[in-house]
């Protein structure tokens, strides 16, 4: 029975101490100091290759938006996409059928990588050389070619001698085959998502070989820089627990940024856009911005540590 002396009613509900409250705010007060970032770029080039070889990952996503979040705040960025399903050139809005000059043209008869490059409607700080079908026979067709493994990085070191971008996002296929060692060896740093899910570290030590394997035989300036925790959802421990053992075991490269779940951002693809562009308000489209932003202060401050005596 109720007690007839306890007179005192429950607390009113306030949707000012909801979490959907607490999570708008935190979304609006990140918002607005986007708005205010300055990032200055000191006039190097630095060259990323997103990788990692487990599929489904996020990784032409996170090449994609993290290319257009730093556009979005100055910087003058070129996606190659070397991924024959060529979906980072549908992102970006960049025509690809089979008869749009390619990176394939690039690598196996030699064009010139100005000859390619298109500028993204969304932006003209964002450039993309596109990928088309024709891409999916280049592993066999460059086992016969000269310097097989170098014809990219020539490629791009001849493009940069007469261009200035600020950064290089190279999408490569999920295998370890001429592509993918063609980005490793043209790239002096490696950018890995990983899904804050079950079996997220598989196959990364795999990944991690092929990474040393490259810096002893073909570029020993390529180096594991970053890492971006994708897929994260905070209600869920296993996403808690992925996140965890990841900064564990590397420290220094994970960012401290994650890029949360979100309808959006798979939305904006079909769409022909980053999710900067198809909804730059989104939870998802915050986060990618932030991580841009992040990846930039942390190159900054590489290059200050590096310079000093």
């Amino acid at each position: 029975m109720p007690d007839p002396e306890n007179t005192s009613s429950p607390a009113p509900f306030s949707f000012d101490d909801s979490p959907i409250a607490r999570e708008l705010a935190n979304l609006t007060s990140r918002r607005k100091a986007l708005a205010e970032v300055q990032v200055d770029f000191d006039g190097s080039t630095r060259v990323f290759t997103v990788s990692n070889q487990k599929g489904g990952v996020g990784k032409t996503t996170t090449t994609v938006n993290l290319a257009a979040g730093l556009a979005s705040v100055g910087a003058r960025v070129l996606v190659i996409d070397l991924d024959p399903q060529g979906n980072s050139s549908t992102a970006l809005g960049i025509p690809h059928s089979a008869d749009v000059a390619s990176i394939y043209d690039v690598l196996i008869d030699g064009e010139p990588l100005a000859e390619v490059i298109q500028t993204s409607p969304e932006s003209e700080n964002l450039l993309c050389a596109p990928s088309t079908i024709h891409l999916a026979g280049a592993e066999i067709e460059l086992v016969s070619q000269v310097a097989r493994e170098h014809r990219l990085r020539t490629a791009l070191e001849t493009y940069l001698a007469e261009n200035h971008v600020d950064f290089v996002f190279i999408d490569c296929p999920p295998s370890l085959g001429l592509l993918t060692i063609n980005a490793f060896t043209a790239a002096t740093e490696v950018l890995i998502p990983i899904q804050c899910e079950y079996y997220a570290l598989e196959g990364l030590s795999q990944l991690l070989g092929s990474v040393s394997m490259i810096q002893k035989h073909l570029n020993p300036a390529l180096h594991l820089s970053t890492i971006l925790l994708t897929m994260y959802d905070g209600r869920t421990r296993l996403a808690q627990q992925v996140a965890d053992e990841v900064r564990t075991h590397f420290p220094d490269r994970v960012l401290t940024t994650v890029i949360p779940r979100s309808v959006r951002v798979s939305e904006a693809p079909s769409f022909g856009q980053t999710i900067i562009a198809y909804d730059g308000q989104s939870a998802g489209a915050v986060a990618y911005r932030e991580a841009a932003v992040e990846i930039a202060r942390r190159g900054r401050a590489q290059n200050s540590e590096e310079g000093a005596p």
